[in-house]
């Protein structure tokens, strides 16, 4: 059932997005060379509560841990470890998503680690770039799965793929909620959207043609492109308004 919320909600749930902006910004000035991700889990967890919040991944699920990082061909859902050390020339992919006053707010971004070449720049900047393509064209009345077909038309130039095995999601009363998001066109996928609705909009793009993924079955979260190619996510949490959408996780750097 998707959940239209009411101007109480909708309040409560941007207070909650902006501390998760406001923890990536954090996480952002940590992202170098030689970090690890333990740390920067550690330091999500801090900020989180010092800020009267609830990291919302935490055990969820039988989840680790308090936020996910992806690095290079893990897709989503990588768990934070003190092995996983950042090297010059990685991507990453840092995943917000926490607990405020019982509302939910939920917010990833990709960043480069030191020098990359043109080739893996320009991916990561198209996949930012997909995702605000599904984004503007967001408006009451359309099908939910135009913003899908917008994604895939886009990334389908460069002859990049995007995932399937998982999507974007309703949010904000709860951590996943309906509808799934779909960021490929999907004919079944016939939901009108209408004012009040709140979900992510969270492309995950394959440096490929090949858009499978596969989940480690050793610690059951991990989930990498099947070929090894790059992978890449941007996420916002997405308000439909009136007439248009509002973003609640926007940053001030934010195109």
């Amino acid at each position: 059932m998707i959940i239209i919320k009411n101007k109480e909600q909708i309040i409560g749930i941007k207070k909650a997005c902006q501390l998760a902006v406001n923890c990536l910004l954090e996480l952002e000035k940590e992202l170098y060379i030689g970090q690890d991700t333990e740390n920067l889990d550690k330091l999500a967890y801090d900020y989180i509560k010092k800020h009267g919040g609830i990291p919302a991944p935490l055990n969820y699920n039988g989840f680790p841990k308090s936020i996910c990082t992806s690095i290079n061909s893990v897709v989503c859902h990588g768990i934070p470890s003190k092995e996983d050390i950042l090297k010059n020339g990685d991507i990453i992919n840092v995943d917000i998503t926490v607990i405020l006053d019982g509302y939910f707010g939920d917010t990833s971004k990709t960043y480069i680690i030191g020098e990359v070449s043109d080739d893996v720049r320009l991916f990561v900047e198209r996949a930012e770039r997909a995702m605000y393509k599904g984004i503007n064209i967001l408006k009451p009345g359309i099908y939910l799965s135009d913003m899908g077909k917008a994604i895939e038309t886009y990334v389908h130039k460069f002859k990049y793929s995007v995932v399937r095995d998982y999507g974007g999601h309703g949010v904000g009363l709860a951590f996943h909620e309906d509808p799934h998001v779909c960021n490929f066109y999907s004919k079944t996928n016939k939901i009108i959207l209408k004012e009040g609705m709140i979900f992510t909009v969270e492309p995950m793009i394959n440096k490929s043609k090949n858009y499978e993924v596969v989940t480690s079955q050793i610690d059951g979260w991990t989930a990498k492109t099947k070929d090894g190619s790059l992978s890449a996510q941007f996420e916002h949490t997405v308000l439909i308004t009136k007439s248009s959408f509002e973003i609640l996780t926007i940053q001030p750097t934010d195109e």
